[in-house]
């Protein structure tokens, strides 16, 4: 069974009667100016890629990676998602709950018990500790940022919790999808430890998700087993081509991170002032919790407004608009929806 996800304008439109073209698509978290994506030279369309082109090691720098770290791109870290489950013999892991949902579906097709973690579990083990939740899991999937909460453990906290995992040969994956915008909080220099395994992605932050390109951070161990999984060539020329530039592009960070920032906090106020309760958000997102979300959602879609429905617990969670016309437009409907 294949998850329901943010996007599918073309979905949509055949639903709600509104052309694509119509439609405000706030559903996805992805940055809506992203990286500007160069003219691609021609060959990188007609050669195999080459793993020796430095790519690697342009993750690491701009991650912050030791280089005694393994590094594995990826086709974004759907893929790893996909096929880290398979290298682990079934066992017991832990999924934040709320929480991006194909972690847990992955590992449960490949055979694993999934162990569900309310935020509520891991609140004492974030200030004092009081890790014994650990003890009845083999591995840990931990979104941080969370999606679509926006929560934030502290590096301290989940270094504890991978050495109590490591101990008895046990994972702590981390999925940095939105950690782009808060560094100071991602693991990256610590990958390399045995059975701490880190994933990032070009999707978000960058707003680069159509090129479908990302990262896994890990001991070698892991790397390897990872490699021979995913098979050669996963990676395409162009795509290489084009993470490797936005990761050098250092200007263009600063200046998008400043910007996301800000934009973040004006719809942040922009929902509370219309009387919404927000329940987190990040650079990238605020997510809200409504009672009848689904109802709510329908709301937007009928004024041509895509937004991310959640069921359990109900919330809905708000991309970024792009431009002025779009933060006039949903300024419109938010006012709408609430009255």
């Amino acid at each position: 069974m294949m998850l329901e996800h943010g996007g599918r304008l073309n979905q949509a439109a055949e639903r709600w009667g509104i052309p694509r073209s119509e439609w405000l698509d706030l559903s996805t978290g992805i940055n809506p100016n992203g990286w500007p994506v160069p003219e691609i030279p021609a060959e990188l369309w007609q050669r195999l890629p080459e793993a020796d082109d430095g790519l690697e090691e342009v993750i690491r720098k701009w991650s912050g990676t030791p280089a005694e770290a393994a590094c594995v791109p990826v086709p974004g870290s759907q893929a790893a998602i996909m096929a880290l489950p398979k290298l682990r013999k079934p066992c017991r892991v832990g999924i934040p709950v709320p929480g991006y949902r194909e972690h847990g579906h992955n590992w449960r097709q490949a055979g694993h018990t999934i162990v569900p973690i309310a935020p509520e579990q891991t609140s004492g083990g974030a200030t004092g500790c009081d890790d014994r939740w650990l003890d009845r899991l083999d591995v840990l999937i931990w979104i941080n940022p969370n999606n679509p909460t926006g929560e934030i453990i502290p590096p301290s906290t989940l270094l504890r919790w991978h050495k109590c995992l490591q101990k008895r040969g046990g994972w702590l994956v981390v999925d940095e999808a939105f950690m782009d915008a808060t560094p100071a909080f991602s693991l990256c220099p610590h990958a390399g430890r045995p059975g701490l395994i880190v994933l990032r992605s070009l999707g978000k932050f960058f707003g680069l998700a159509g090129v479908r390109a990302g990262a896994v951070l890990s001991d070698t161990v892991v790397a390897e087993a990872l490699k021979s999984t995913l098979g050669p060539w996963v990676l395409g020329g162009p795509a290489r081509y084009v993470m490797q530039r936005s990761l050098e592009d250092h200007n263009w960070q600063l200046s998008a991170l400043h910007g996301l920032r800000g934009d973040s906090d004006r719809l942040r106020v922009l929902l509370q002032n219309s009387g919404f309760s927000v329940l987190g958000g990040s650079p990238l997102f605020q997510t809200i919790r409504v009672d009848q979300a689904c109802a709510l959602a329908e709301i937007f879609a009928r004024s041509g407004v895509l937004i991310r429905c959640f069921a359990q617990p109900e919330m809905l969670r708000f991309g970024l608009p792009g431009c002025s016309r779009d933060w006039e437009r949903l300024a419109v409907v938010i006012q709408a929806a609430a009255h």
